[in-house]
């Protein structure tokens, strides 16, 4: 680990509980945060730029296989503070729910959100870590937008009107990599509007994305920080996989 690391009292959550069922034969025996880039793992990958970004309060949401996850995590890490938070229904839930789990854990701390599946520059983290705005996500504007991105659409300058798949891809600006930065001041209405959605069985699929468009359509200020030209991939297909490999392998 990097002894030149500095303190934050920000945590992370890492939200690794899906199936991975879309890059399958790869995770039929092994989540796909465990999957191998290079030398190393996605999720220890992710660990070490955590660590070295200098937090050290890290909430992992689990699901499928998780026994195998906290192994790596409990031998790797030690000098981590490392929460596990199951969710058990993880197959029939979505990324809201998962993130949900992870609110008294967090309990209105400043936190820096990661899906389980995206291998990137650390220096994004600290690109992230050192914007003035309290709420903030990664975007990237150099990708060929269509229906499965998470599209983000400006309001003014880089204040976020919209994020979500459902954002025509004429009006997005790019792409949000699925790594954001909430404040203290909006971890708690976060939690509180995920918690009201997730009430309603229909809304078990819904994505994280969903609650931030709620606040932001309450005035709750979202920022959009410009990642363009950093190296990061998101990992779902088998095509993605071998771009990883080729990118960071």
């Amino acid at each position: 680990m990097n002894s030149t690391r500095s303190a934050t009292s920000t945590k992370a959550v890492i939200l690794a509980a899906g199936l991975g069922s879309r890059i399958r034969p790869l995770t039929d025996n092994v989540p796909k945060s465990l999957l191998t880039i290079g030398d190393t793992t996605i999720l220890e990958r992710m660990l070490k730029g955590i660590y070295n970004a200098g937090i050290s309060d890290v909430i992992l949401v689990l699901g499928y296989m998780s026994d195998k996850i906290e192994h790596v995590v409990q031998h790797s890490f030690p000098d981590m503070n490392v929460e596990v938070v199951i969710n058990e229904r993880y197959s029939e839930t979505n990324t809201g729910y998962s993130l949900l789990l992870a609110a008294d854990p967090l309990a209105g701390s400043a936190f820096v959100k990661f899906d389980a599946d995206v291998v990137f520059d650390t220096e994004i983290l600290r690109l992230l870590l050192a914007c003035p705005h309290e709420n903030a996500l990664c975007i990237d504007r150099n990708i060929q937008l269509a229906c499965e991105e998470v599209k983000v659409a400006l309001a003014d300058g880089t204040k976020v009107a919209r994020v979500s798949k459902l954002v025509a891809p004429a009006d997005a600006i790019g792409e949000s990599i699925g790594i954001e930065k909430i404040g203290s001041a909006t971890s708690s209405i976060l939690f509180a509007e995920l918690r009201s959605m997730m009430e309603r069985e229909q809304n078990l699929q819904e994505y994280y994305e969903g609650a931030y468009e709620r606040l932001i359509d309450r005035g709750v200020a979202f920022h959009a920080i410009d990642i363009t030209g950093m190296a990061w991939t998101e990992i779902d297909t088998l095509d993605d996989y071998a771009a990883a490999e080729k990118l960071f392998g």
